[in-house]
């Protein structure tokens, strides 16, 4: 039986009404994005024809970032559990990977029942100052805003998570083990929330050891364990950033008497991701999966 032409006119049009709207980004700073002089030349993707696809699949690098958001994605009601994680991307804090390690960690996050968080901070990396202090005061300001705004987001204030990529994951570091204080001047109620992650994820991270100082702990990473949070890492033994990174910051977690998870993986490089391929170590974000099951971060609150 055909339908009249009005009646299918009127289903697209209830259809497209009843889609649900693609997340907004928010400004993340109320005014004045501290230390910022408006110098930076608009956002652009800084992407080529020359860059490597990443599983067949280009990458969206996002160039000069001044103003800094949040985007959040919630996942199916049914399937919420009340979990939340920030998403840092990586790109050795000149770029951002705006989709491999931040859309996508996001639409993942939601298919395990936990809200995506997406950080849009700042770079590249600030003249004259260490290459995450602007990084560190957005994702500071991201997690006291996440958890002032839990309860009217539908969020556990206590089940709020990290997860970054490469430069990303020693941001999520930074953040986890520097979270006394603020490294701003306070803004809002927001700054007077907690900004300690109640775990970290970290994926191939960047930056953590240094290799000259015989692969010691960098200075801003104080691990203790009142400081740093339950901490997952994985990594390839043939990453060019070296594996000792993890290794490394593993090892100092773990003796600081914090629960900590280490996968390694013999191959797999960097900046995969977690476009699934053939390489063993694209199926990172199901061991992670099991981590926070196991953890308790996935159990809804009664």
């Amino acid at each position: 039986m055909k339908l009249p032409l009005a009646l299918i006119l009127a289903l697209m049009i209830f259809g497209q009404a009843a889609a649900p709207a693609a997340p907004q980004p928010s400004l993340l700073w109320p005014d004045k994005v501290p230390g910022e002089k408006g110098t930076l030349s608009p956002e652009v993707d800084v992407t080529t024809a020359k860059d490597d696809l990443i599983a067949g699949r280009p990458v969206i690098r996002l160039g000069n970032v001044s103003t800094p958001t949040l985007t959040i994605y919630k996942p199916d009601p049914a399937k919420d559990t009340g979990a939340s994680v920030l998403v840092c991307p990586g790109g050795g804090y000149y770029i951002l990977a705006l989709d491999l390690e931040g859309t996508e960690v996001c639409e993942w996050l939601n298919s395990i029942g936990v809200t995506g968080i997406l950080l849009k901070y700042r770079v590249p990396r600030r003249e004259g100052l260490p290459m995450y202090t602007a990084p560190l005061q957005d994702a500071q300001r991201a997690m006291g805003l996440i958890r002032h705004q839990a309860r009217e987001l539908g969020l556990d204030p206590h089940r709020i998570g990290v997860l970054g990529f490469s430069a990303g994951g020693h941001l999520a570091a930074a953040l986890s083990n520097n979270h006394g204080a603020r490294t701003y001047p306070v803004i809002d109620a927001a700054d007077g929330e907690s900004c300690r992650p109640d775990f970290a994820v970290l994926i191939y991270p960047a930056y953590l050891t240094d290799k000259d100082k015989g692969e010691q702990v960098v200075p801003e990473l104080p691990v203790s364990v009142t400081n740093t949070p339950p901490t997952f890492l994985a990594m390839a033994q043939d990453d060019p950033i070296r594996v000792e990174t993890a290794l490394h910051y593993y090892l100092a977690v773990k003796n600081a008497g914090v629960p900590a998870e280490l996968h390694l993986y013999p191959k797999g490089g960097h900046g995969y991701g977690l476009r699934r391929t053939a390489v063993t170590v694209t199926t990172w974000p199901d061991r992670v999966a099991d981590w926070m099951q196991a953890s308790g971060w996935l159990k809804p609150a009664k």
